[in-house]
Formats: C-alpha cells, sequence, structure tokens
C-alpha cells in the first residue's frame, strides 16, 4: 500500500524553507502594491528605493574608477548621487537598473530563514554605513536614521517568519516603485537619468525607460519562479 504522507525529514525541510507558498505570494505582491499607494504612509518605503537607487549610482562610479561626494534624499522620494569621473553611461543605468536588482536580492535573502536575521542586520548596517561616508545634509541623515532603524528594529522581534515576511514585503515595495519611478521620466524634457544616458548615446530617453521597466518586471517575475520552483518540490 502506498503511503502519501510525507516523512518527517521532508515536513522538517518545508517548514525550514523561506519560500513562501503561492498564494502567499500574491498575497505579499497585493499588499505592498496597496502600501505603495497609501498616501503618507508609503513615503519611508519609497526612501528605501531611492536610497537604493542612489546607492547604486555610487558604487557603479567606484567600481567604474570614481568617486562620490555625497549623497541627497528627499522627503518625496527623490535623490540626488553626486560622484566625479567614472563611467557616466553604466553611473546613469545603475539607478534604477541597481533598485530593481536589490529589491531581488533582497527578496532571495528572505527566503533564507537561518540568516534572516543576519540579512536585517546586514541591510541596517549598509545604511549606517552609507550614512557615514556620503551624508552630509541633516535631512538626508534624518532620512537614512528612519531606513536604518526600519531594518534594524525587526531584529528585536523573537518570531522569525514574520521578519520573512516583511522583508519579502519590502523587498516587493522596492522592485514595485523601480518599476513606477521611471515612467515619471517621460514627462521630464531635459532632466533625469533618461536623458543624460540619451544624451551620451544617442538612443532615445524612452527606450532607457523602456529597458528599466522590463528589467524591474524580469526581477518580480524572477521572484515568483523562485516561489514557483519551491512550491513544485513539496
Amino acid at each position: 500500500m502506498h503511503n502519501s504522507s510525507v516523512n518527517p525529514l521532508e515536513q522538517e525541510k518545508l517548514e525550514r524553507s523561506g519560500a513562501p507558498s503561492r498564494g502567499r505570494f500574491f498575497f505579499e505582491l497585493m499588499f505592498a502594491f496597496l502600501i505603495t499607494r497609501l498616501p503618507y504612509i508609503s513615503v519611508p518605503f519609497k526612501w528605501l528605493e531611492s536610497y537604493f537607487h542612489e546607492l547604486s549610482h555610487g558604487l557603479a562610479s567606484l567600481l567604474t574608477g570614481g568617486s562620490v561626494s555625497h549623497i541627497q534624499l528627499f522627503p518625496n522620494g527623490a535623490g540626488l548621487c553626486f560622484t566625479q569621473g567614472g563611467w557616466p553611461i553604466a553611473i546613469g543605468f545603475s539607478g534604477y537598473f541597481g533598485a530593481a536588482l536589490w529589491g531581488y536580492l533582497i527578496f532571495i535573502l528572505a527566503t533564507w530563514p537561518k540568516g534572516i536575521r543576519v540579512s536585517f542586520a546586514f541591510l541596517g548596517s549598509a545604511v549606517v554605513l552609507t550614512t557615514l561616508l556620503w551624508g552630509r545634509d541633516l535631512l538626508t541623515i534624518s532620512i537614512l536614521a528612519c531606513l536604518a532603524v526600519l531594518f534594524l528594529l525587526p531584529l528585536k522581534l523573537n518570531n522569525n517568519r514574520f521578519m520573512d515576511s516583511g522583508l519579502r514585503v519590502m523587498a516587493l515595495m522596492i522592485m514595485l516603485n523601480a518599476l513606477a519611478s521611471p515612467t515619471v521620466l517621460l514627462g521630464l524634457s531635459g532632466e533625469g537619468d533618461a536623458s543624460m544616458l540619451a544624451s551620451q548615446t544617442w538612443i532615445p530617453a524612452w527606450i532607457w525607460v523602456f529597458v528599466w521597466l522590463v528589467i524591474s518586471a524580469l526581477m518580480i517575475f524572477l521572484c515568483w519562479r523562485r516561489v514557483d520552483q519551491a512550491a513544485l518540490k513539496r
């Protein structure tokens, strides 16, 4: 007689899996979408996308031989990264691309149950380090302090499952904001990363916007693939 029950070892593996079920993923995605559309409540999460956007500009500058003077973050979710040297095309492209990629990487970290506290500590420490290196004005430092608290405060919790879900939702909000933000550039003339890249490459700004939209959508799809593949193994 065939026994379809899951043995204790397999059950333990399932319980330790950090990937949510398909249904939970869609719930978290819809919840993240709702939060990004709510006035006031969405503001700190817009700062998250802006932070990783400007951080990506800074890292691209450093990786291509440039330097970073400082970054500025604003209450409306806008930001600036002041760089010198480096490869302008890589620096300009990296902002929206980097924010979407960071969102995906954070989502992957949120599927690592044993390391969830390490993940929160790493992200919080990264924000603190950014503040020390590149924070200059009081407003930017205040926003970065809020983001550091957003990552470090959950370490007070004892429920790892809640932390997993919270980090996944934050990752999805970063990707959703990275998906929405480039569309604003379509209404700007001669401003923003897309216009800068157009002047550097002669590729129209709308094409750069389209590429960023595709990348952000791809990152969300890859999150779904991670969830779907985990579900197939159960």
